[in-house]
């Protein structure tokens, strides 16, 4: 199994290890709880670099992602990051992408780790002559630095101060890489596609800086209390944008692969929905357990408890969709109820909207 270029720091600082995409990477240094609140209230350092990163450049690589993915590469300029999705041609979710648009034919598009080789695949397979198609997984890693001091920090230590899904570089030790100002928990903050040979330097100079070291199991709680969705439970092959309500990820007005089969299901209707929730309860919602609505009937893909709110929160999908008669912009007590099984009981928990947490 793979390491982090930065596997012996990680050791250093006691992390517990998990298999993440193939990579052995750390899950928590301490407490999970604690590095949660590190990322909300300060600042926290995460190693990401079991995440794909395919370079894309040359003649014709504009025209390549904007005839691949479902979202419109053109739409943003040199200089910024965007949100899209693979689609197959069923409309299911290959994978859910960020691109960072270096120049105009250079970009850094950034599956998830599992999909790494099916994205570079469909990138492969349908590039002209002239794009160059390069992953560098191996040769780089990738830093995310979270929190609302996180701009500081990262002021401090490389001079580069992140803007929300800007893209620039920055420089550490007299070596400059690419970075964005994107991330995955709802928080200023930036991602940092560095050379192996600086990794481990600048983590250390992040962490005696002021940074706190973040492992995944941190991430998993922070995205989803953003409702962000997480590729192989809220996200899959089977599930479209439109069922998983990611509807403005989708520019209608280009030709992308699943165009066709996510058009008739706009006109026809999803066949399931997600649905987000709050707990009544203080128990904890988990990944599996049963949902259902009425006549709808479906299951938790993603449930925690929310630190910031104190409560158990979850997404999930329902199918057939649901036709709620009462509720106030999505929030509240719907009818019919939304309901959880949890060991063999059935609880009313109260419909909910994303963010969970509502960042100002």
């Amino acid at each position: 199994m793979p390491n982090s270029p930065l596997d012996t720091l990680h050791r250093e600082l006691g992390a517990r290890f998990v298999d993440f995409g193939g990579w052995s990477m750390p899950v928590q240094y301490e407490s999970v709880l604690d590095e949660h609140n590190a990322v909300r209230e300060s600042v926290g350092v995460f190693d990401v670099s079991h995440l794909g990163r395919v370079r894309v450049t040359g003649s014709g690589s504009t025209d390549l992602l904007r005839n691949l993915f479902c979202n419109d590469i053109t739409n943003i300029s040199a200089g910024r990051a965007q949100y899209t999705m693979l689609l197959n041609n069923s409309a299911g979710v290959v994978d859910d992408i960020i691109v960072w648009r270096l120049a105009d034919e250079d970009y850094v598009v950034m599956p998830n780790g599992v999909n790494i080789d099916d994205v570079a695949s469909a990138l492969e397979s349908a590039a002209s002559k002239g794009i160059s198609i390069v992953p560098n997984r191996e040769r780089t890693a990738l830093l995310a630095v979270q929190g609302p001091k996180a701009p500081d920090l990262l002021e401090r230590v490389t001079g580069w101060r992140p803007g929300r899904f800007r893209v620039d570089t920055a420089e550490f030790d007299g070596v400059e890489f690419p970075v964005a100002g994107t991330g995955y928990t709802g928080e200023l903050g930036g991602e940092l596609m560095v050379p192996n040979e600086q990794a481990e330097p600048l983590m250390r100079a992040l962490l005696e800086a002021g940074g706190i070291p973040t492992g995944l199991g941190a991430r998993d709680l922070l995205r989803l209390e953003m409702g962000y969705p997480l590729w192989g439970q809220d996200l899959d092959e089977e599930t479209s944008p439109l069922e998983a309500d990611l509807a403005w990820v989708v520019d209608w007005d280009h030709d992308f692969v699943g165009k066709k089969a996510l058009r008739s299901q706009f006109k026809k209707g999803v066949a399931k929905s997600q649905v987000a929730f709050e707990m009544k309860s203080n128990r904890i919602p988990r990944h599996g357990y049963r949902l259902r609505a009425g006549e709808s009937v479906g299951e938790v893909t993603s449930g925690n408890l929310s630190p910031v709110l104190e409560r158990g929160i979850g997404l999930g999908f329902v199918s057939p969709s649901p036709v709620f008669h009462r509720y106030s912009q999505l929030d509240g007590d719907p009818d019919p109820p939304l309901e959880i099984e949890i060991r063999g009981e059935w609880e009313t928990v109260t419909l909910s909207s994303t963010p969970f947490i509502k960042k100002t």
